[in-house]
């Protein structure tokens, strides 16, 4: 009786054993079986990273032109000018487009960007250069300040671009005398500047020579024909 017992218990142990043997085969070739899920990427998909910069040229605020090739313009810093071209050129990556005015009673060409063109304006009509003539006509105001206090208001009237102020101060500053004691240096020479850019307006629009603008002011300015000579 005891051997009996002793063979099944073996049994039993050869098929508990058997039984482990195949579960635990069976894990083996799960786990050699096993797949990871693969992430497919899209084609139209891509990184931060690999994003390619496109550059575009900035242009200049846009500003509608108010004037060609050959216009007369007055910049109120330098008198008139005539533009001599309409370019374009990039700086900075901003396309820009300009103004070419060249300056003839300074030699001096001019760079201005058409989005400034408010600092421009046109020459004066005939009706205004007829005004500008009443004013030479007109008796000069006399002031009681301090020179150097009146210098700085004929600078600023002289660079302001307005032609009647432009006629007021070579009205008070114009001397009719011949003696150059009369008038001092810095007065003489803020007289001559306001002159020529007077003059140098007349000729552009009125179309006539430099010798006929001149006679035209010295006679409203009741100074002699050859007093600009002299002085």
């Amino acid at each position: 009786m005891p051997k009996i017992k002793k063979a099944k218990k073996a049994k039993i142990k050869k098929k508990i054993a058997k039984k482990i043997a195949k579960k635990s085969a069976k894990v083996k070739v799960v786990k050699k079986i096993e797949i990871r899920p693969i992430k497919l990427v899209s084609k139209n998909t891509y990184s931060p990273e690999n994003k390619i910069e496109i550059k575009k040229i900035k242009k200049q605020l846009t500003a509608k032109k108010l004037y060609d090739v050959k216009d007369f313009v007055v910049y109120p810093k330098h008198g008139v000018g005539k533009i001599i071209a309409v370019e374009k050129a990039t700086i900075g990556e901003i396309e820009i487009h300009f103004y070419k005015i060249f300056i003839e009673k300074e030699k001096l060409t001019l760079t201005v960007p058409i989005n400034q063109q408010t600092n421009l304006r046109s020459i004066s009509t005939i009706n205004q250069i007829n005004k500008c003539i009443t004013i030479l006509k007109s008796k000069p105001k006399i002031k009681r300040t301090m020179w150097s206090r009146r210098a700085q208001e004929y600078d600023l009237k002289i660079n302001s671009g307005k032609i009647y102020e432009l006629a007021e101060v070579v009205k008070d500053l114009n001397k009719t005398s011949h003696v150059i004691a009369d008038q001092s240096y810095s007065e003489r020479q803020l007289f001559e500047k306001a002159y020529e850019r007077l003059k140098s307006e007349f000729e552009a629009v009125l179309k006539v020579t430099p010798e006929d603008v001149q006679k035209k002011m010295d006679k409203a300015l009741g100074r002699d024909q050859n007093i600009t000579d002299v002085e």
